[in-house]
């Protein structure tokens, strides 16, 4: 979530939630749910720049969520990095071509989590995005 939002601020209307995991060559994507707070990894998306929008709309159209899910990634310390203004940079784009919700999520060992639950390579993304969408839906009201 943004600095502004917090998972206070989801409306209570919002069920279902896609998230991403953002990579500049790849970004994992994860649907989930408020009713039973979990999610499932939907694979990724292997596209940089521009070419990664339409897959993401097609996801988008598939899953017709309330809103998005994006994970930040931060420094230990909590300080920011070239990496985070990448994701809040990506945030916004999603928000201003799909005329969701957006909100933030930060995703510090999303990827070492997902590494260290047995996930391949080809998998890593999807099951941080996975990681990052249950941490939201645990969150909600």
């Amino acid at each position: 979530m943004s600095a502004r939002a917090s998972v206070h601020d989801v409306p209570a209307r919002f069920g279902s939630f896609l998230a991403f995991d953002f990579g500049s060559k790849r970004t994992g994507v994860a649907v989930g749910n408020r009713l039973t707070r979990r999610a499932a990894p939907q694979g990724a998306i292997r596209a940089e720049g521009d070419a990664r929008w339409a897959p993401l709309a097609a996801r988008i159209a598939e899953w017709q969520p309330d809103a998005l899910v994006v994970g930040v990634p931060f420094h230990p310390d909590g300080a920011a990095h070239d990496n985070t203004r990448r994701a809040q940079r990506f945030a916004r784009q999603l928000r201003a071509r799909f005329q969701l919700p957006v909100y933030e999520v930060d995703e510090r060992y999303s990827t070492t989590e997902a590494r260290a639950s047995g996930a391949s390579d080809a998998d890593v993304d999807a099951k941080a995005a996975t990681i990052i969408l249950e941490q939201f839906l645990r969150g909600l009201p």
